[in-house]
């Protein structure tokens, strides 16, 4: 088993629905974009540029899903927040499979991967 597999089994439920969910829909969206473990959490890249983490804070009760570069993305998508006083990533938190909207999240993945592949960098800040 691939440690990122071991890491959505390891879950707690809702967390390990919501993150499995989560996963699909960036994995049937983007055929570019790479799993990795890194950090000890998921991270997904495309064009080898990290684009998204999927992490639970410590403290919180939901699912951080954070994209690297969401400063350049929360105009468009304000679903995409900044609650940790991050430079440049921005983030949905997710309490609930409910709480994402598919058809605007498959948007914000295409505009996301869009934006890595026009860049030179993942980090800008």
């Amino acid at each position: 088993m691939k440690p990122v597999e071991h890491y959505f089994l390891n879950q707690k439920e809702p967390y390990q629905s919501i993150m499995l969910y989560v996963r699909s829909i960036i994995l049937n969206t983007l055929p570019e974009v790479e799993e990795r473990y890194s950090y000890k959490i998921p991270f997904y890249n495309c064009y080898k540029k990290p684009m998204i983490y999927l992490n639970i804070l410590k403290g919180t009760n939901f699912v951080d899903v954070a994209f690297i570069q969401g400063i350049f993305l929360e105009k468009q998508f304000p679903i995409l927040k900044n609650d940790n006083k991050r430079k440049q990533v921005r983030s949905i938190k997710l309490k609930t499979l409910e709480d994402l909207d598919h058809d605007d999240f498959v948007q914000l993945l295409c505009e996301a991967s869009a934006l890595l592949s026009r860049s030179k960098k993942a980090w800008f800040i």
